[in-house]
């Protein structure tokens, strides 16, 4: 895995259940552990143990202000949502609103959610994948969809691991490739060709 350890990457979980020992908090782990094994600087964000009211915008808090520094500096987010009224959290909306409009332009990001049905599952286009165009994120084309049915005694089935592994491994690689560019594009134009 030499490549990516020539620079530090960081990937960052954002938990947006209001629960600890959620489902979708559960694979969001899962994928950091995957983006770890990937080279990437793992951290965790629960939503749900920062201050409701400056989570709302009412008022600052420092930890708030830490968790969108977080996000600022990440190379790849992960955000993951239990499924509410067929769309993602309410703590989720609120932290995003928080972001400026092109907040997350140049990272990569991996869309997480958990339901009861496979119905649900249309929460990933429909919600995820706006949320995270609305700030300029890139996302990769593997999202996890996670129901009950995929989890025995709270892990998750081999499948939805599979599918964790396949989306670490393209937000990784879509990551290296906007960093090469953006290398690329920094260079004087005379370096770039060889007379």
């Amino acid at each position: 895995m030499g490549h990516m350890n020539a620079t530090t990457f960081t990937a960052v979980g954002i938990s947006g259940s209001p629960s600890a020992r959620s489902k979708s908090r559960t694979l969001l782990e899962h994928a950091l552990a995957a983006l770890s094994e990937r080279g990437a600087t793992p951290f965790l964000i629960d939503l749900a143990s920062l201050p409701a009211d400056a989570l709302l915008g009412r008022r600052r808090s420092d930890d708030v202000d830490a968790a969108l520094e977080r996000v600022r500096e990440a190379s790849i987010v992960i955000a993951s949502t239990p499924v509410y009224r067929a769309t993602y959290s309410g703590l989720l909306k609120v932290f995003f609103d928080l972001l400026p409009v092109n907040g997350l332009t140049d990272k990569i990001a991996i869309g997480i959610a958990t339901g009861g049905s496979p119905a649900h599952q249309l929460v990933i286009d429909h919600g995820l994948r706006p949320l995270f165009g609305s700030v300029g994120a890139t996302t990769t084309p593997t999202a996890v969809y996670g129901t009950d049915a995929g989890f025995e005694n709270g892990v998750p089935h081999h499948t939805l691991v599979a599918r964790i592994e396949q989306a670490a491994s393209q937000a990784v690689a879509l990551s290296e490739r906007l960093r090469l560019a953006h290398s690329a594009a920094a260079l004087p134009p005379s370096t770039l060709v060889e007379s």
